[in-house]
């Protein structure tokens, strides 16, 4: 019997030859093809989450058997791989090469549609936290954020902590933002009547309180009137700290 410690690691449907594949031969049902499949699990992994998605919910919604689904993938994580890899499929990618843009800009564009990406699909932090995550469109995202990074002047051994500087930052900040929006929708109530409510019961308790007193001149400069306008508010001014730091080590590598 084959220890655990011993089995094979799984690496990835990328490097597997199965991503390619449209069918395992002869026979496969008519109607299905992987992208079809791919597109109704991201749909239902938005509309019910990952604890719920199975083969099962999947094959009932595309109104075939389960058995139906295995000719086109050999596993629920391969096909998890494919879903995570067509929602970064999503993501405006701007032109490195493109002189009359400036880096900080392209930088911005790329960070913005991550967060948005992250909230849009509150099951895809996990899932890039278990996987390569190198399909085609993670790898293009992934490329586009070297090429403008290399464009800031800093020296090669700073870019890939520049880069961790600043997606760790928005993986972080848009997976705690996608997990806000769900515990909203779960409340069934406004985004601004849940942090009403929440404010308010923190306030009314003793072990909460002096906390929230303690922070009221800040949440007062903070500004914004609804939830949303705190959050990018939030988000915009963090990253223009993390730009700020890029072109400051810029600066002292030309020193």
């Amino acid at each position: 019997m084959v220890k655990a410690a011993q089995r094979a690691a799984r690496t990835s449907v990328w490097l597997e030859g199965k991503a390619r594949r449209g069918g395992r031969g002869g026979g496969q049902p008519s109607g299905l093809d992987r992208d079809r499949i791919t597109e109704v699990t991201v749909r239902l992994l938005d509309a019910e989450g990952l604890d719920k998605f199975s083969m099962r919910r999947l094959a009932a919604e595309l109104n075939v058997t389960a058995m139906s689904v295995y000719w086109y993938v050999d596993t629920k994580d391969d096909l998890l791989e494919l879903a995570l890899d067509a929602a970064f499929g999503e993501l405006p990618l701007p032109d490195p090469d493109a002189g009359d843009e400036d880096w900080r800009d392209q930088l911005r564009t790329l960070a913005a549609g991550y967060r948005a990406l992250l909230v849009r699909h509150a099951w895809l932090s996990p899932l890039a936290g278990r996987y390569l995550n190198i399909g085609p469109h993670s790898l293009a995202f992934s490329r586009q954020v070297q090429r403008v990074i290399r464009r800031t002047g800093l020296p090669a051994h700073g870019v890939t902590g520049a880069i961790s500087a600043v997606f760790q930052f928005v993986y972080g900040y848009g997976t705690i933002e996608g997990h806000f929006f769900a515990r909203v929708a779960d409340a069934g109530v406004t985004a601004d009547d849940y942090f009403r409510q929440a404010m308010s019961a923190v306030v009314d308790s003793p072990d909460t309180a002096d906390v929230v007193h303690e922070s009221r001149d800040i949440m007062a400069a903070r500004g914004g009137d609804t939830v949303a306008e705190m959050l990018d508010r939030d988000f915009t001014f963090a990253l223009d700290l993390l730009v700020a730091g890029i072109e400051a080590m810029v600066k002292r590598s030309e020193t």
